[in-house]
């Protein structure tokens, strides 16, 4: 035991080393994450994830929206390349593969996989409604990758297995009764998914908002077609009946406040397509 304690500064401080050399920011906002998986490795699995989802899925065979995705994901792409050369991070998206596929599905949907690979479904366009809402979809949806949101999100679930595995060790070392160690861990688990994990989902989406909105804007579309867009969504939906803390989501009202208070930044940034 003597030889454990003499070992733990050692541990703890190669531990703390390693977490301060994987934080980064957040471009666009500053904000501090933690990323613990390398980029390139995460883009190469998400591009052979959305293969094999194209390939399982039934694209749209409507040419004209089929080209309104990829137009508005050209410019939307060509403007988050515009944004992280803005921000000093050039180096980080020049070896995105961009992609835009439009999925035959009722499902109200869309995202963009690390790396830049993007489905929309056909199930969301009526509430986007034009191609301005369609541009307000997918600025959000890229400003998820180009804030690296899927890297924190599986470094969030690898610390939090790590520190399942250590509250784990720490139990058993300490003689604790199997009751006490079940209660605890059951304790540890809802704490780490609702104190932490959703937490910082809602972060994230309150984030890629307003990195959305600036990337709309750059891409020649006007902001306010995304506070637009939530107020429809608002309109339609019936609501899952969840409490807020339980939602990997802003509540559609504290969404659309968010975007009202984002929308000066965005319109310094629109650069109107002549």
């Amino acid at each position: 035991m003597s030889r454990l304690k003499k070992l733990q500064p050692f541990v703890l401080l190669l531990l703390l080393c390693f977490f301060v050399s994987a934080c980064t920011t957040v471009a666009g906002t500053g904000r501090s994450q933690l990323n613990l998986v390398n980029d390139s490795e995460l883009n190469q699995a998400a591009s052979l994830q959305y293969s094999q989802l194209i390939k399982e899925s039934h694209l749209s065979s409507d040419r004209t929206k089929t080209r309104m995705i990829r137009r508005v994901g050209d410019r939307i792409s060509r403007a988050a390349k515009q944004f992280m050369e803005a921000e000093g991070r050039g180096a980080e998206i020049a070896n995105y593969k961009w992609e835009f596929n439009l999925i035959d599905s009722d499902e109200v949907n869309a995202f963009c996989m690390p790396g830049g690979k993007v489905a929309f479904y056909t199930g969301i366009l009526p509430i986007c409604q034009d191609e301005a809402g369609v541009a307000a979809v997918m600025g959000h949806e890229v400003a998820h990758a180009l804030a690296k949101h899927g890297n924190e999100r599986v470094s969030q679930q690898m610390m939090t297995s790590l520190g399942a595995n250590l509250l784990g060790i720490g139990l058993s070392i300490g003689g604790t009764s199997a009751l006490t160690s079940d209660l605890v861990m059951t304790a540890f688990s809802v704490g780490s998914t609702y104190g932490v994990l959703l937490p910082f989902s809602r972060s994230h989406e309150s984030e890629a908002d307003r990195i959305g909105m600036s990337l709309m804007a750059m891409a020649g579309y006007n902001p306010q077609a995304a506070v637009d867009l939530w107020q429809r969504m608002d309109a339609q939906e019936t609501g899952s009946g969840r409490p807020f803390f339980m939602s990997t989501h802003p509540s559609n009202k504290q969404r659309i406040k968010n975007l009202q208070s984002y929308m000066p930044e965005a319109e310094a940034r629109f650069q109107p397509q002549k």
